[in-house]
């Protein structure tokens, strides 16, 4: 187990490494073009230069990416090039706002794609085909459209939730979950819809394996047969399948922050590319890519636990 952890670990800091210094090199290969989006097209080349000399743009490539790296390793992300602020505290008050509905929709979507996949796989029938269409149907709506639906029934007409803003749990822990509900419902359809089916199809595959069979002939309960069995065996494939979505439901997150004004990573690098503020950027592009590895990392070490098998592939 314990080297399967430390494979999964070197892999996880391997693909930090590389993703951060990939973005690194595309973004800062162009330091003038840099310094005129921050001082604007009418800006002179030699007030063009003279900023790109004022934030160390004119350094070889190289030299910026070990600064960056040494100073990233201590939590120092840089500086925005508009707001002079630290491009750490920055991140520090909206990874908060977008982990709250990423991990939400995470959690919504295990719970709710397993009860329904295991419904249609035992049931089956016009249950399983209920099941079926209910998925296809979510998968083809776009998150966008489901956010905005959501806001006009529950925000508008009902007046339920609020429409818009996150209340931080710190201020009020009611505030905080009622801000978060609609961004979390929205932002969890696809991913139930995709994960339902998965789990329908593995816990399939187990109820017709032979041991199955057995177990229930010798009058092991029907319930025992589901939970203990079947669906611990089925676990590992629906484990996989919650990692990609989770990866998903971070990307989809972008747009679900835009639609609710959440001031999470999504809108920060929206608000960052617009700008042109390469730091913030790179920073949202660092910590998001950490929190991908850290969550995959944990999925790995329960698909382990699950099923020991994996940890010796």
């Amino acid at each position: 187990m314990l080297a399967f952890v430390l494979r999964r670990l070197g892999f996880g800091v391997s693909l930090i490494l590389f993703a951060t210094t990939l973005t690194f090199f595309l973004v800062y290969s162009d330091a003038s073009t840099i310094a005129r989006n921050i001082l604007g097209e009418n800006a002179s080349q030699a007030q063009v230069d003279a900023r790109a000399a004022e934030l160390g743009l004119d350094r070889p490539l190289v030299v910026q990416f070990w600064d960056w790296l040494t100073g990233a390793l201590t939590g120092d992300l840089g500086t925005s090039y508009f707001s002079n602020e630290s491009v750490s505290s920055i991140l520090m008050t909206r990874v908060p706002v977008t982990l709250s509905i990423v991990i939400g929709g995470v959690l919504v979507t295990a719970l709710l794609s397993v009860a329904l996949g295991m419904l249609a796989a035992v049931r089956r029938g016009w249950v399983d085909r209920v099941v079926q269409v209910v998925s296809v149907a979510g998968m083809s709506l776009p998150n966008f459209w489901v956010a905005l639906m959501l806001v006009v029934l529950f925000a508008v007409t009902w007046q339920v939730f609020p429409a818009t803003g996150y209340v931080s749990p710190d201020v009020s822990a009611t505030g905080w979950l009622a801000s978060i509900t609609l961004p979390v419902a929205a932002l969890a359809l696809s991913g139930i819809a995709a994960a339902t089916q998965q789990v329908r199809g593995a816990v399939i595959d187990v109820l017709e394996a032979d041991y199955i069979r057995t177990l229930r002939s010798r009058g092991v309960t029907e319930r025992s047969v589901l939970f203990r069995h079947a669906l611990k065996n089925a676990a590992s494939p629906a484990l996989t399948v919650l990692s990609l979505q989770f990866i998903g439901l971070l990307g989809g997150a972008i747009v679900i922050e835009k639609v609710f004004a959440l001031p999470g990573l999504g809108s920060a690098a929206v608000t960052a590319t617009i700008q042109g503020d390469i730091p913030v950027l790179l920073g949202v592009v660092a910590v998001t890519v950490v929190i991908v590895v850290v969550v995959n990392l944990a999925i790995d070490l329960a698909s382990g636990w699950v099923n020991p098998k994996v940890t010796i592939q």
